[in-house]
C-alpha cells in the first residue's frame, strides 16, 4: 500500500463504530461487528474508513467528550480489536483513520478531575480558568440553543472554566506546551497500534482566542505543523484531515503552505452543492468555485453531502441561507437547530427521491478532491426527528429487514440508539439485503460511481475546467491530466435538458464511464441529452487512442 499521496485519490467512508453493526447482542455496535462487515465495504468500493470516536466516554456528546485518549470504549471492544481490525482492513486495501478530539475534553478525563482539585498541580493549567468572570472574555458558544456562553463555574475549584462546546467539555489550553506533548505522544499511540492517520476535530476553534484574557496560540498553524511532523516521523504515508469551517478566504492557511494539515474538509461546496441540488440551480455550485481559495499547491479538499452533525448553511448567502430553512424539511421547523442548519440526512433533504440522490453523489465524487460519504447514504437513510438535536443523524446502520434493521439482536430499548422503523425511511423499506440484489437500486448505483471515481484519476489530480453554459439547471465540468479529458454534466432539472461543449478527442476515443445520461461527440463537440436528475461521465483521448470503458 506505499503510496504517500493515497489520499488524493481516496474514498472514504464515514462510520460510527457504535451504530453500525453489534456482534454480541447489547445493543452498541462494536469492532467486531466492523471487522464482520468488512466485504460490504469492500464491495461498496471505499479505501478508507474514517471512525468517529470510540474512546471511553460519558457518551454526551456521541464520544466527542472524551475521557481517554488511550482506550476504547468496553462496550465496543478492545485495543487489540482495534489492531485487528486495522490488519484486516490492511489486507483488503483499505486504510483506517481515526478522530481526535483536542480541542477539548469530557469534565470527567482525569486531567480535569486533576485540574479540579488541585489548583496547584500542572493538570490546573491544561484547561482555562478565571475567578473574575465578569471582565473574562466573552463569546458565543458553538452550541447556542443549548448554552448561554463560553463559562462554566465549577463548585471543586471555585473558578469559572471555557468551553467552547458543551459545558461538559472544557477547552483544554492547547498553548500549554505540557498539552501539546499529550497531543503528539496520543498521535504516536495511535500510530503505534497501526492508523492510517486523523481527522482533527475542531481545528478551528482550537486556533481561536481562549480563555480569561482571550490569548491565541503565538504559532496557530505552527502546532499543526509539529503534529504532522511528528506523525510523518511514525510514518510517512499517514495523513491529517482537518476539520476547519472557517471563512473561505482562510482556509489556505490550515495547509501551512504544504507543511500541515493535508486534507481539509470543504463546508464551502458542501453547502452550496447540496443547496443546488435541491433547488435544482447550478448558481451556487458557480458561487462556490468563486469563493474557494486555490489550494492545489498546499493540499486538498474532503468533499462531503452530509456529516454525522447538522447540514451547516452558514456558508451560503444570507438570503439563500434564509431560503434553506425555510424549503428543506418539515413546516414545524423541527429539524433547524443552532441557527445554522438542518439535522436531516440527505435523503430527507431530497424527499427521498434515489435519482436526486444518486445525482448529487455524481456531482460530488466528480468534484477535484477526496471524496468523503457518510455510511447509510449509500441506501437513503433518513433521520429521526424524534431524537434530540444531532442524534437524529445518528440512527444504527438498516442492513435487513429483520429485527432491529439486522442492526443487533438486542430488545430494543437496550439499543444505543433507537433504529428508524416506521415511515418511508423505515428499515422494513431502507436496508442494505433489498438493495444489494436489485441492480437499479439506489446502493448499486452509488457503487458504480464509486468504482468510476477509482477510476478516473484525473479528478484527484487533474485541471478543472468549469462550463458556464446554459441551461441553468446542469452543470458541465471537465477535468484534464496529460491527454486524457473526463467530462461529466448533471441535471438538476426535474425535466430533460440538453447541452453542448467542446470536447477534442474524437468519438472513437470517446467511451461512457458511468451514468444514465445520453451523449454524443461530433466534430469536436459533445452533445449530452439529460433526463431529470440524470448525469454521465464521458472520458476521452486528445490522442485518439481509447481509453478504459467504465459501466453506465
Amino acid at each position: 500500500m506505499a503510496n504517500p499521496d493515497w489520499y488524493r485519490d481516496a474514498i472514504i467512508y464515514s462510520i460510527d463504530v457504535k451504530t453500525f453493526n453489534d456482534s454480541d447482542g447489547d445493543g452498541w455496535g462494536d469492532f467486531r461487528g466492523l471487522i464482520d462487515r468488512l466485504g460490504y465495504i469492500e464491495q461498496l468500493g471505499v479505501d478508507c474508513l474514517w471512525l468517529r470516536p470510540f474512546y471511553p466516554s460519558p457518551i454526551q456528546d456521541n464520544g466527542y467528550d472524551v475521557s481517554d485518549y488511550y482506550a476504547v470504549d468496553p462496550k465496543l471492544g478492545t485495543l487489540g480489536d482495534v489492531t485487528d481490525l486495522v490488519e484486516r482492513a490492511h489486507e483488503r486495501g483499505i486504510r483506517v483513520i481515526i478522530d481526535t478530539v483536542f480541542n477539548h475534553t469530557s469534565d470527567q478525563h482525569p486531567w480535569f478531575k486533576r485540574a479540579r482539585e488541585d489548583p496547584y498541580s500542572d493538570y490546573h493549567d491544561y484547561y482555562l480558568w478565571t475567578s473574575d468572570v465578569e471582565n473574562a472574555q466573552k463569546r458565543g458558544n458553538i452550541f447556542p440553543d443549548y448554552e448561554d456562553g463560553v463559562w462554566s463555574y465549577d463548585e471543586v475549584a471555585e473558578k469559572h472554566y471555557f468551553h467552547q462546546f458543551y459545558s461538559f467539555q472544557p477547552d483544554l489550553n492547547v498553548a500549554n506546551p505540557d498539552v501539546q506533548e499529550e497531543i503528539f505522544d496520543v498521535l504516536e499511540f495511535w500510530l503505534d497500534l497501526g492508523v492510517d492517520g486523523f481527522r482533527i476535530d475542531a481545528a478551528h476553534p482550537m486556533t481561536m482566542p481562549k480563555g480569561h484574557d482571550g490569548t491565541k496560540l503565538d504559532d496557530p498553524i505552527g502546532l499543526f505543523e509539529e503534529m504532522k511532523a511528528r506523525v510523518h516521523e511514525k510514518n510517512e504515508e499517514a495523513i491529517l484531515l482537518a476539520e476547519a469551517d472557517d471563512q473561505p478566504d482562510e482556509l489556505a492557511y490550515y495547509f501551512g503552505g504544504g507543511d500541515s494539515f493535508d486534507l481539509m474538509f470543504n463546508f464551502v461546496l458542501n453547502s452550496h452543492l447540496v443547496y443546488g441540488v435541491g433547488v435544482k440551480d447550478t448558481w451556487p455550485l458557480h458561487r462556490a468555485m468563486e469563493v474557494l481559495p486555490d489550494v492545489s499547491d498546499v493540499g486538498h479538499w474532503a468533499n462531503f453531502l452530509r456529516n454525522h452533525d447538522e447540514w451547516n448553511l452558514l456558508k451560503l448567502p444570507w438570503e439563500a441561507m434564509d431560503h434553506g430553512r425555510e424549503f428543506f424539511g418539515p413546516e414545524d421547523g423541527s429539524s433547524w437547530i443552532f441557527g445554522r442548519g438542518h439535522r436531516l440526512r440527505l435523503a430527507d433533504l431530497y424527499a427521498g427521491d434515489h435519482d436526486r440522490i444518486a445525482l448529487a453523489h455524481s456531482l460530488m465524487l466528480a468534484m477535484p478532491g477526496t471524496s468523503v460519504l457518510l455510511a447509510g447514504d449509500e441506501i437513503g437513510m433518513g433521520a429521526n426527528l424524534d431524537l434530540p438535536e444531532r442524534e437524529a443523524v445518528r440512527t444504527p446502520m438498516q442492513w435487513s429487514n429483520n429485527r432491529n434493521g439486522g442492526f443487533s439482536t438486542a430488545d430494543a430499548d437496550e439499543l444505543v440508539n433507537p433504529v428508524t422503523a416506521d415511515g418511508e425511511f423505515g428499515y422494513r423499506s431502507v436496508n442494505v439485503a433489498d438493495q444489494i440484489v436489485d441492480p437499479t437500486s439506489l446502493l448499486r448505483r452509488i457503487e458504480r460511481l464509486v468504482d468510476a471515481r477509482r477510476l478516473c484519476s484525473e479528478i484527484g489530480t487533474g485541471d478543472i475546467e468549469v462550463r458556464d453554459v446554459p441551461p441553468k439547471e446542469v452543470w458541465v465540468h471537465r477535468l484534464t491530466k496529460g491527454s486524457t479529458v473526463l467530462l461529466t454534466a448533471h441535471n438538476t432539472a426535474d425535466e430533460r435538458r440538453e447541452v453542448t461543449v467542446d470536447f477534442e478527442p474524437p468519438a472513437a476515443a470517446a467511451t461512457r464511464i458511468v451514468g444514465p445520461g445520453e451523449y454524443s461527440v461530433e466534430d469536436g463537440r459533445c452533445t449530452f441529452t439529460l433526463d431529470a436528475c440524470e448525469y454521465a461521465w464521458i472520458r476521452g483521448d486528445r490522442r485518439g487512442q481509447r481509453v478504459p470503458l467504465g459501466r453506465p
